[in-house]
């Protein structure tokens, strides 16, 4: 998913030197305000539960078309139909945990197959259901544009890059200076003595569930307005949350802003140089790079293969 708009004037080959050195160094910041944005709910929800939401694409797209029918079928303002779209989400994470995933909690597989399968039945449905056209885009919130050092850089994708700041830095308030917070985290790091003190394991989950859900789809209503609602972003959305989660490391939020400012610019550099079609081909390398050489991610915490067994 590479949200630099192409350059005008035709092929980036015409364009000179700085100019596209400008546009990678803007661009990739972009990209990656994008996918550290993209990525919170998922690492979120994995940091303080230990799932691993396979459905994250999936809850990406639903959250989007939600909006849309909000918008555009009912008629509704922007800021309720943005409040309404993440506190359905919000509810949608907590009963897939209550109805499902509580019947296989601790089987890490189970959990996974689970969640893909939900997010895979997800995008379907909205395939079914007839959201394959170019009619479905959400409105941006602040239309116009500004030129940073002879680049065009859209207001809105401004806003992306403030808001994913914002929300990592509220996260990690809540994470480590609310009294919720501090309960998830003693849960995500030992069970057995969060449960010793009163902490409940399943209120836990399915609390780190539902804000998951809700900062993905924040996500989506910030993003989707730079594209199209297309089914094929919610698979795109799956590979490149698990590109920058193996990358960063599953445990460390410092981790993930580095892998995605690190993939943010690798796929603005490949979508300028090559085609912007090979920028999914960065999140696959990625991930089989980073597991082969470094199975624990740049910043993770699990031990290496030699201390393991």
């Amino acid at each position: 998913m590479w949200v630099a708009p192409p350059l005008k004037g035709g092929s980036n080959k015409i364009m000179g030197s700085d100019a596209l050195i400008y546009s990678v160094l803007i661009y990739g910041l972009v990209n990656g305000a994008v996918i550290m944005l993209t990525s919170l709910g998922f690492s979120l929800t994995f940091g303080l539960s230990g799932v691993a939401n396979l459905a994250h694409g999936g809850i990406y797209l639903l959250s989007g078309c939600l909006a849309w029918i909000l918008l555009n079928t009912l008629g509704l303002p922007f800021l309720p139909a943005a409040v309404i779209t993440m506190v359905l989400a919000g509810l949608l994470g907590a009963g897939v945990y209550w109805l499902v995933l509580q019947r296989v909690r601790g089987l890490a597989l189970s959990e996974m197959i689970v969640t893909f399968t939900i997010g895979i039945g997800i995008l379907e449905f909205l395939r079914w259901a007839g959201f394959v056209t170019y009619d479905f885009n959400l409105p941006v919130i602040i239309k116009g544009s500004l030129t940073i050092a002879g680049v065009i850089v859209d207001y809105q994708r401004l806003l992306v890059i403030g808001v994913g700041v914002l929300i990592a830095v509220l996260l990690w308030f809540f994470s480590h200076h609310t009294k919720i917070g501090l309960a998830l985290r003693g849960m995500a790091q030992d069970e057995y003595t969060a449960l010793s003190v009163g902490i409940d394991s399943d209120w836990a989950a399915a609390l780190s569930m539902a804000l998951g859900h809700m900062i993905v789809a924040m996500a989506a209503i910030m993003i989707l307005p730079l594209g199209l609602i297309s089914i094929n972003v919610g698979y795109d959305v799956l590979t490149m949350v698990l590109a920058v989660t193996i990358l960063g490391g599953l445990e460390s939020t410092a981790g993930l802003t580095l892998a995605s400012l690190i993939l943010g610019y690798a796929t603005a550099a490949t979508g300028m140089y090559l085609n912007p079609q090979w920028t999914q081909v960065v999140y696959l390398a990625a991930i089989v790079l980073v597991l082969a050489l470094r199975p624990s991610g740049l910043l993770g915490k699990f031990k290496e293969l030699e201390e393991r067994v």
